[in-house]
């Protein structure tokens, strides 16, 4: 994954989509084709639909908080964002439903819903500079699986094009959340306090969840399992080794979310049109 910065700071426009893929055919214990890697990404989509939920809450309080000119600016992005967010929280509710019937327990889902009434105190900038910290996260992760496919490979395709075309789009709406919390007058400092604070809790409740993902599965007690999550998450292209450097680009008092190279999402989802046709588009 290239931690280099590109010139270009072109938005596309933000196009929501319909994904195609069968969600009511039942989910395979281990279909990203290992224990530890099925865990880790079950766990991922146990925080979906309730942190992007809290998303769409922070976008729609910060755009409200900008004064009419650049309210105006902002409205047919954030409806984009807010769109694809909608999507996603549908998709992995449905697919939440099926570790659900495979006796997974949801922690983290329990967890966010304590964080409600905090952030709803919170100065509206502060809640957008956790969504836009959450959404550098998600990014990075997406641009981690687009280059380093063998994260997937052997997974169910059905399965493999749903966390695919998830990434794509954290790519295409990664400056949304950003770029309202520096017009809302969000600085530097509170940026990088909030996002360290923010790496830190989801790097443990991921832990958490996964942890407890594989307990009741079952492979807690497999060698194997702990060697597979040894080469995916610190191997030569494991997802901690490679996402360190655009992980720690936050922290830059230059840095902007559109200064990376989106070129193979845009590749993907211009590939599999057929898989995600657009349902609308921001204007």
């Amino acid at each position: 994954m290239s931690a280099s910065f590109s010139p270009s700071l072109v938005k596309p426009p933000l196009t929501v989509r319909r994904l195609r893929v069968d969600l009511d055919t039942a989910l395979p214990r281990h279909w990203a084709g290992d224990a530890f890697s099925t865990a880790f990404f079950n766990a991922l989509s146990m925080s979906f639909p309730v942190g992007e939920q809290y998303f769409i809450d922070s976008m729609r309080k910060g755009l409200a908080a900008l004064p009419d000119e650049p309210r105006a600016a902002f409205a047919d992005e954030v409806q984009g964002f807010i769109g694809q967010e909608a999507t996603h929280r549908h998709v992995h509710e449905r697919f939440n439903s099926h570790l659900a019937r495979q006796g997974l327990v949801n922690s983290w889902q329990a967890r966010l819903l304590t964080r409600r009434p905090l952030l709803e105190s919170m100065d509206v900038r502060n809640w957008l500079a956790v969504t836009a910290a959450t959404e550098h996260l998600t990014a990075v992760f997406a641009e981690f699986m687009l280059a380093h496919p063998q994260a997937l490979q052997g997974a169910e395709p059905r399965l493999r094009d749903l966390w695919l075309w998830h990434s794509c789009e954290e790519t295409e709406h990664r400056s949304t959340a950003f770029d309202l919390y520096t017009a809302l007058g969000g600085n530097h400092e509170w940026r990088t306090r909030i996002y360290k604070l923010v790496v830190r809790t989801f790097a443990v409740d991921l832990a958490r969840q996964t942890l407890r993902n594989l307990w009741q599965d079952g492979s807690w007690w497999r060698l194997s399992t702990w060697v597979q999550g040894a080469r995916f998450l610190w191997g030569d292209d494991g997802i901690v080794t490679r996402s360190a450097g655009p992980r720690q680009l936050y922290l830059r008092a230059d840095f902007h979310p559109l200064q990376t190279d989106e070129t193979a999402a845009r590749q993907w989802l211009h590939d599999h049109a057929e898989l995600a046709p657009p349902v609308r588009a921001a204007a």
